[in-house]
């Protein structure tokens, strides 16, 4: 019986496990995180809409139906191809087979200081620490009696147009419309100033022209501003240098600019491609490594209809990860990987969404109610789906949540592991 290493725990790792005949091997999953988690709605983690426990689930409790499958903590420090072992921050496991499925982390486009000085929402904990910061400006700028102090401290500027950077920008906005005038009635929604920029000349920039319209249009009728074609080129000291030269004052500076492949230290440099991406054949296979398989938002794989590899979505992870577990339990490479695209959404508000479809697009409360509906049924775990529902009603009635609450992690006794 071969053993697999496989790195990730997220949508194409999970899945590729699933899939995979336990009967021919013996799987060790490594990740530093021990749940799994739903990224799609990190966002609603950084506005106090959903509990972190709420779209995360157990690893071992996931694997725990599954014969010779492992569960492994640790974060990746070294991969030996040659020698065939994994090194993490505990410990150096062999492997016959090693499958990566790492996934992506925030790319700051050589602006690398951005990640000691901006928030964001690419993990549970960023997200966590974004709501903290979204309420701490709220309570501070609430005690403020300086007006000018006060419109300081409740600037918040999203910097990126796909979807994380429109569904963070929409909750905002719904907290200036609805929220603050509700509980918070020493502010005016006046005070908030929430500001999107996008490099580019329309929202979405995956979506259909139709749908990036109807995303700015819902914008801005939660009193969103949008930049278009405005980049940013510095931000030191809460201000924002913009690529016309104008320089402005942001207290909170929230960063869904882009992606990169997670770093894997070892890999020979010949397999990577731009983004920090593994270049990998149409069987996931890396190429120029043997017995080394990559696959989703890590993997590059170049075609005539995706010359910059697949879109880094959940969908295309949980394609690969499937199709590869289905090759290694024939135990030859005879599927190249197809993938269909089933379209895309995105949500700006309550009742406000849009979707691409294969053949059309549509927006509005319909659009709402089925990217609700697939976001609900691809939760791990019923007590989450019921739980989310259950919030979402709720929310939906009342604007009125009892997750707004402040919580400063403690600092010590210090752990030297939690930079590991």
């Amino acid at each position: 019986m071969e053993n697999i290493i496989v790195i990730g725990g997220g949508f194409a790792g999970l899945n590729f496990v699933k899939h995979l005949d336990k009967d021919k091997y013996r799987v060790m999953l490594i990740d530093r995180n021990n749940f799994h988690c739903f990224p799609p709605l990190f966002y609603q983690i950084a506005s106090s809409g959903l509990a972190s426990a709420n779209i995360c689930f157990p690893l071992r409790r996931e694997i725990a139906r599954y014969k010779n499958v492992t569960y492994h903590m640790g974060h990746v420090k070294n991969i030996d191809v040659v020698g065939k072992t994994v090194t993490t921050s505990y410990e150096t496991l062999a492997y016959d087979k090693l499958v990566i499925a790492a996934g992506s982390t925030n790319n700051y486009f050589g602006m690398d200081y951005l990640s000691s000085t901006t928030f964001g929402i690419k993990t549970v904990a960023e997200a966590c620490h974004t709501r903290d910061e979204i309420l701490d400006r709220l309570e501070r700028g609430a005690m403020c009696r300086d007006p000018e102090r006060r419109k300081e401290l409740l600037s918040f500027l999203v910097v990126g147009g796909g979807p994380a950077g429109v569904e963070i920008a929409g909750a905002l906005g719904e907290m200036k419309k609805y929220v603050i005038p509700k509980e918070y009635p020493e502010l005016s929604p006046d005070d908030l100033r929430i500001t999107l920029v996008e490099g580019t000349g329309k929202l979405l920039g995956a979506m259909r022209g139709q749908s990036s319209e109807k995303a700015l249009k819902y914008l801005k009728e939660l009193m969103v501003d949008v930049r278009l074609n405005t980049t940013l080129k510095e931000y030191k000291d809460k201000h924002a240098l913009f690529d016309d030269g104008t320089k402005e004052y942001w207290e909170t500076l929230i960063w869904t600019a882009g992606v990169k492949g997670e770093p894997m230290p070892g890999l020979p440099d010949d397999c990577m491609v731009k983004g920090g991406r593994i270049s990998v054949d149409t069987f996931n296979r890396v190429k120029g490594l043997r017995d080394v398989m990559a696959i989703g938002d890590i993997a590059c794989m170049i075609s005539d209809d995706y010359p910059r590899g697949h879109p880094q979505m959940a969908q295309p992870a949980i394609q690969q990860g499937k199709n590869l577990a289905a090759n290694l339990n024939e135990g030859a490479f005879r599927h190249e990987f197809k993938y269909h695209d089933k379209g895309s959404m995105a949500t700006v508000g309550k009742n406000k969404a849009v979707a691409d479809l294969p053949h059309q697009s549509f927006s509005g409360f319909f659009a709402w109610l089925a990217w609700m509906l697939i976001h609900l049924l691809s939760l791990l775990g019923m007590r989450n789906k019921t739980t989310v529902l259950i919030n979402w009603i709720w929310n939906y009635f009342t604007y009125s949540s009892s997750l707004r609450l402040l919580l400063r992690p403690t600092k010590y006794p210090l752990r030297r592991h939690w930079g590991d």
